[in-house]
C-alpha cells in the first residue's frame, strides 16, 4: 500500500541543480522532500508526501486527521528512514551493518 503522510513546510530552497526543494517536519521529524510537484506552496503550508515527494498540498485540519490515522494504523514507520540527503545523519546507522562495498567490474 502507499501512503502519503502530511508535514508542515519549514524550509523552501533550490538545491545546486535548481530542483525545488524544502523541509517539511512530521510530527517532530523533519525531512527532505521534492516540492517540483506542487510549486505553489510557502512556508507553513501542509502538504502530502509520499517516497520524498509532495504530492499535494492540504488544509492544516485534514493534515491533523490523516496524521492522527495514520499514527492510530501505526503506519508511520517511513519516518524513521534516515534522510540521506541531510550530511548530518548517517544513513546506515540504523540499518545495524555496515553498507555494501560497491567495487569496479573486473
Amino acid at each position: 500500500m502507499c501512503l502519503a503522510i502530511p508535514g508542515k513546510l519549514v524550509e523552501i530552497n533550490r538545491d545546486g541543480q535548481g530542483v525545488l526543494m524544502g523541509r517539511a517536519n512530521f510530527g517532530g521529524i523533519v525531512k527532505q522532500v521534492c516540492l517540483e510537484y506542487t510549486p505553489e506552496v510557502v512556508v507553513g503550508d501542509y502538504v502530502l508526501v509520499h517516497v520524498g515527494f509532495a504530492l499535494s498540498k492540504v488544509d492544516e485540519e485534514e493534515a491533523a486527521r490523516t496524521y492522527k490515522a495514520l499514527e492510530e494504523l501505526q503506519q508511520l514507520g517511513e519516518l524513521d528512514v534516515p534522510d540521506v540527503d541531510d550530511p548530518n545523519e548517517d544513513p546506515f546507522a540504523k540499518m545495524g551493518s555496515p553498507p555494501i562495498e560497491m567495487r569496479p567490474a573486473a
